[in-house]
This record gives structure tokens, C-alpha cells and sequence, in this order.
């Protein structure tokens, strides 16, 4: 692998709700790791490295720039619901997160998509579960795939809108992002979608953010963990105990700040019309599907301007909680300038100290740019200075002799809180396009 400094040049409108009116910020990325699939996590591990956690069901270890072992750390390709390699897919290995106590008890959580459980409805596509397994201290480094102990698990109609990130919050539960089911048509609608929709259904897990102890079992209840006392709906009686948030579709993405006040981010994928940034509270209702992006929404319709009034309740007469940043989608814009693509993948609130010009602003990006073609784009959604109101949206302008011509899957966050790029050069699950990049500051451009 060639470890040269190879760059991307992205093209990218501005949005206008609200947008920037400077030139874009100047970046540049780094290749530091190829080979994979489709990589959707990366995670640092303590002393140096890290764990990539690949879509096919592979994690591996990345030792460096330049360096990614061959042999997996973990193999669980063998306890996935079908995949469709070759294909588009969006199921398989979705997402990884270390314990807080990793240094100590070495133990790791993914998320991944199992072939549906006998208990769930027969015409159900598969099962997605969390499951925590144990890194062996030494060389080398592996884990038994019967290692396994399931944690949780929710039954999924379709194939598609898994959601299925995790991350540790800095109260040390564990946080799970669910779709909203998926479906040939989206809109919360079809089978094993609720009349209202998922997402304001509140006794079913699916478009969700779900929150958890794992230090626990709750033997009274007969699960692998426990309910936090203080989740909005603990007591059951109001809601399923383990959610958190709600009204999402298909959140891909969700991290904690690691400075400021420790919010948690999640990016929210959108039908037609809006790709949407979010700033997650408790027992917040986030709209889906009453509304989509700072619009209201036409389930019938989703492709056309909303012929019904933007909601400001939920069912419930809770308030509805607006995005802090969205931007307009291919597919209910066309030809509009303004788009700017058709599927977000959410980011990091930057705290490194490489791009100080990025400091405490959410550094996130666009899939594809345009549905079929691997074009992805960066993006910037710089907080308002009062910290009141929408965020200003505006694309990283990265610049080098190079070209990314890829997808944009994740992004990563090192120890140091420098960013990564996780990227597929296809839109289909091909062996060896899978590349990652650190975004670093912009070349110099020397005059003649």
C-alpha cells in the first residue's frame, strides 16, 4: 500500500438554512489504511492502534499508518444475516465501541445484524444485536467468536434503516441508535411499521435512541442489562424502559463530544427532502415522522414539497425538537443548486489540535453525494456564536493533486481527537475498496 499523502477534491454547493457565505475551509486527507470492504468503525485502543470494524464481518486491527493486519481480530462473518456482496447492502458488522473500563476488563461491543430470531415474525428480515466479547491480553490478538454474550437484540422487518451505532456516553451507559425498520418505500410505513409510524410509537424500540447498563443483568426482568433509573421511561408505563429519544429514521451515526458539555450528536438519514444533524436529550422527540428536517412531512408523498403544515407536538403534546443543521437531498431537490446530497454520515464535534480553524464546529459528510455515484462529500456545521439557533453548513473544500472518488461510511476520532475519513471507493459491498484517511491541515500551495 502506498502510504503518500493522497487527497480528495470536493464540490459542493452551500445550503441555505443557513448557510456560509466565506469560502469553504481548506483540508487535506491523509491515507493511513486500505484494503477493507466497507469500514464503519474505527476505534482507538489504549497504548496506540486500533480496531476497524468492517461491514463483511471482520475486525481487524490497524497498527499504524500504513499497517492493518491481515488476520482479523474477530471473525464473525459466520453469525451475520445474509449479505448481498457485490451488491448495495445494509446489513452485516454495523458498528463497535470500547468499554470504559477497557484498560481494565477488555471488554468490546458490537452491533450487527444476525438472521432473524425464531421468535420474531416469520416474514421479518433478521435481528439486530449487540453483543460484548472479550480482547485476550498478549499477542496475538484474537477472539473467539463463542465468546459471544448477547446483550440485546431488536427484530427488523426489512433489510434496510438499521441504525445499529453504539457508543459509550460519558455517564458509562451504553447508547443505541435503531431505524425505523426500513422498506421498499421508507416513510415509516409497511410491515411492522405501527399506524402512526415507529417513530412515534413508544412501545417498540425500532427509531430509536435506546440507552442501557451493561455492568448488570436485571434478573427480575431476564435481561443481559439493566434500566438506568433516570431513562424517561423507566417505569414502563409510559414507554418501553429502554428508550431514551425518539421520532428518528435512520440514525447513522452517534458521538459524544468530548469536550464542552458532552452532547450527544446523531446524524439522522432523510427520505426525500432533508439530511439532518441532531443534538440528542433525554426523552426528546425528534419529529420523524410527523415532519422531516425543519419541514413538515407527506408520507404519501415524500418526493414533493409537504402539502401538510410542519408538526410542532408529537401525539403525546410533547414539543418537537428541530435539528441543529440540515441540508437539502438530491431526491426531492433536483436540479435545485442548493443540494448538497442524498444521505448524511455523521461526524465528530472536533477537538484536535491539527485544524484549530475547526475547533468545537461538528465535522461530518454526505454518502454519495448523489444516489449510485461514489462521490461523498465534507462538511462543517459551524455552532452559532451565541450558541442559540441553527448551525451554519458549509463544505470542506479538500484540496491536493489527488481525487476521493468514494462513499463516505463513518468517520473515526483518535486519542488525540484528530479526525478520520472511513470511505468505500464503490457503492456496493466490493472486496479492497474500503480506504481510511486522516483529515489534516491543507498543503501548501507554493507560487511559481
Amino acid at each position: 500500500m502506498k502510504t503518500a499523502v493522497l487527497l480528495l477534491a470536493v464540490a459542493a454547493s452551500l445550503t441555505s438554512i443557513p448557510h456560509a457565505s466565506a469560502a469553504a475551509t481548506r483540508v487535506g486527507l491523509k491515507l493511513v489504511a486500505d484494503g477493507v470492504v466497507e469500514p464503519l468503525s474505527f476505534n482507538p485502543l489504549p497504548g496506540g492502534g486500533a480496531l476497524v470494524a468492517d461491514q463483511v464481518g471482520l475486525i481487524r486491527l490497524w497498527q499504524g499508518d500504513g499497517k492493518l493486519a491481515e488476520t482479523p481480530v474477530l471473525d464473525l462473518a459466520a453469525k451475520l444475516s445474509k449479505i448481498n456482496h457485490g451488491a448495495f447492502d445494509e446489513r452485516g458488522l454495523l458498528c463497535l465501541a470500547l468499554h470504559p473500563g477497557f484498560k481494565a476488563d477488555r471488554r468490546v461491543f458490537a452491533t450487527y445484524t444476525a438472521p432473524r430470531r425464531t421468535s420474531a415474525p416469520a416474514d421479518f428480515d433478521c435481528t439486530l444485536r449487540v453483543s460484548e466479547f472479550t480482547l485476550p491480553a498478549g499477542e496475538p490478538m484474537r477472539i473467539d467468536p463463542a465468546s459471544e454474550r448477547v446483550v440485546f437484540e431488536v427484530d427488523k422487518p426489512y433489510f434496510n434503516h438499521n441504525g445499529g451505532r453504539i457508543a459509550f456516553g460519558p455517564d458509562g451507559m451504553l447508547y443505541i441508535s435503531v431505524g425505523d425498520g426500513g422498506g421498499p418505500k421508507g416513510c415509516d410505513i409497511g410491515n411492522g411499521h405501527a399506524p402512526e409510524g415507529n417513530g412515534q410509537n413508544l412501545r417498540t424500540p425500532l427509531a430509536k435512541i435506546l440507552r442501557i447498563d451493561v455492568d448488570a443483568r436485571d434478573e427480575a426482568r431476564g435481561t443481559a442489562y439493566r434500566i438506568p433509573k433516570d431513562n424517561p421511561f423507566a417505569d414502563g408505563k409510559d414507554g418501553l424502559p429502554e428508550i431514551y429519544a425518539y421520532g428518528v429514521r435512520n440514525p447513522w451515526a452517534m458521538t459524544f463530544d468530548r469536550g464542552g458539555s458532552r452532547q450527544l450528536y446523531v446524524a439522522d438519514v432523510g427520505q426525500m427532502r432533508w439530511e439532518e444533524v441532531d443534538v440528542i436529550v433525554k426523552g426528546g422527540n425528534y419529529g420523524w415522522p410527523l415532519r422531516e428536517g425543519f419541514d413538515g412531512f407527506d408520507r404519501e408523498h415524500p418526493e414533493l414539497a409537504p402539502t401538510a403544515p410542519k408538526a410542532e407536538k408529537g401525539l403525546r403534546g410533547e414539543p418537537l425538537i428541530d435539528p441543529i443543521a440540515a441540508y437539502k437531498n438530491v431526491g426531492g431537490f433536483k436540479g435545485d443548486p442548493e443540494v448538497l446530497g442524498n444521505s448524511v454520515t455523521g461526524g465528530f464535534v472536533y477537538r484536535g489540535k491539527a485544524l484549530p480553524e475547526l475547533a468545537g464546529h461538528y465535522i461530518y459528510g454526505d454518502w454519495s453525494g448523489a444516489q449510485g455515484t461514489p462521490q461523498g462529500r465534507l462538511f462543517v456545521a459551524r455552532r452559532p456564536s451565541d450558541g442559540k439557533g441553527r448551525w451554519t453548513v458549509e463544505p470542506l473544500r479538500v484540496d491536493g493533486p489527488g481525487k476521493l472518488f468514494g462513499c463516505v461510511t463513518a468517520f473515526g476520532e483518535d486519542d488525540d481527537g484528530e479526525i478520520y475519513v472511513l470511505t468505500n471507493g464503490s457503492t456496493t459491498l466490493t472486496p479492497g475498496r474500503g480506504k481510511i484517511w486522516r483529515i489534516i491541515p491543507a498543503p501548501v500551495v507554493k507560487a511559481d
